[in-house]
């Protein structure tokens, strides 16, 4: 076992394997990717929507400052109007949380499906102690390429930024004449052509942290030959169980068919290799039913019991090696070799009479 731990892992992960992480909450996801969209769906809605927002607010702002002129501000209602500003808007922005947070859902959606799972939090103490994390800290290759990732996206973010800021800034100065309004309404049409292309660009990003997970993923999961041998040995069984069972099974069902031997009424022998015991009831048979049969030493034991009982023995070759290969056990013997086997069959009818007619003379 100890080298199996060591066997190289080199093939795909089967789907059992895959399935078992899955239940245990190991998927490729991206969080990044969940941010580029949240950034993204949250810059469109706040520039559909922003205008709207900014209305209802200076019209909660304007009211409560109105009101302000007569109001005795003492501690108390100080805090009655800022609860009351703060629960207005919420309200306000409630519908843009509520659109990022459905983005965010269907982001891991897309990326992992329909997924619930308690493992993970399953895991005790030991996850949460802060003292294990503290053992953990330190400089090791998967840290040290986070840190390198993370500083690559923070410099072209900061550099699509900047340039974007300075396109706006240079593009500011023919507002010197306007009016509050065109400057608002300039100002945030440009801060949603800047975070628009920030989320573009960290979009991006995501996306190519995403394969890279992806591919990550998969080169993690990989098994050993010797373990998915061990998968499919624990899948169909223990090739050596299965073969005891096969045997006992094959045991078992010679034993019930050595002891249909004696309700047979004949055996038809070739005379060495084959043995097939036919019974026939015509009260309870349409036509004859092969009871037992056997090649070489179940053939010689067929024989022995016949013996014993004094089940007529009949030497016919050719119709022994049809029956043996054409006539499962409790088959009825099919309407081609019907007439052979009825010949027979009259035939000790007949040898038993003529006894019978003996013994009462």
């Amino acid at each position: 076992m100890a080298d199996d731990n060591f066997a190289e892992k080199t093939e795909p992960a089967t789907p059992k394997r895959r399935s078992e992480l899955r239940r245990d909450g190991k998927v490729v996801k991206s969080m990044e990717l969940n941010s580029a969209l949240g950034l993204l769906g949250g810059s469109i809605i706040l520039y559909v929507l922003g205008g709207g927002l900014i209305a209802e607010i200076a019209n909660v702002m304007r009211q409560y400052l109105s009101l302000s002129y007569g109001m005795d501000l003492s501690q108390t209602n100080a805090i009655a109007i800022a609860g009351n500003v703060a629960s207005r808007f919420l309200l306000i922005v409630f519908p843009v949380l509520l659109v990022i947070m459905g983005i965010g859902i269907l982001s891991n959606v897309a990326q992992v499906g329909f997924l619930f799972t308690t493992k993970p939090l399953m895991k005790g103490f030991s996850v949460m102690n802060p003292l294990n994390g503290i053992k953990k800290l330190g400089f090791s290759q998967g840290s040290l390429i986070e840190l390198g990732k993370s500083i690559i996206k923070i410099l072209i973010v900061s550099v699509v930024g900047y340039f974007a800021l300075k396109t706006l800034i240079e593009g500011s100065i023919r507002l010197v004449d306007s009016s509050p309004i065109e400057i608002f309404s300039s100002m945030g049409t440009g801060a949603f052509a800047v975070s628009m292309k920030i989320a573009a660009v960290f979009f991006m990003m995501a996306v190519v942290d995403f394969i890279v997970q992806r591919r990550k993923f998969a080169r993690d999961t990989r098994m050993s030959k010797q373990e998915i041998k061990e998968e499919h040995k624990s899948e169909e069984g223990d090739p050596q169980i299965k073969g005891r069972i096969r045997r006992e099974m094959v045991k078992r069902h010679k034993m019930r068919m050595m002891a249909n031997v004696p309700k047979a009424d004949v055996v038809v022998t070739n005379p060495t290799h084959y043995a097939i015991a036919i019974q026939y009831n015509p009260a309870k048979m349409s036509a004859p039913v092969v009871v037992a049969k056997g090649k070489d030493l179940i053939a010689q034991r067929i024989k022995e019991i016949a013996a014993e009982h004094n089940i007529p023995i009949v030497e016919d070759r050719p119709l022994a090696q049809l029956l043996y290969k054409t006539v499962d056990i409790d088959e009825q013997i099919p309407p081609d070799l019907f007439k052979a086997v009825a010949q027979i069959l009259a035939y000790i009818y007949k040898m038993k009479k003529l006894k019978r007619g003996y013994g009462k003379n």
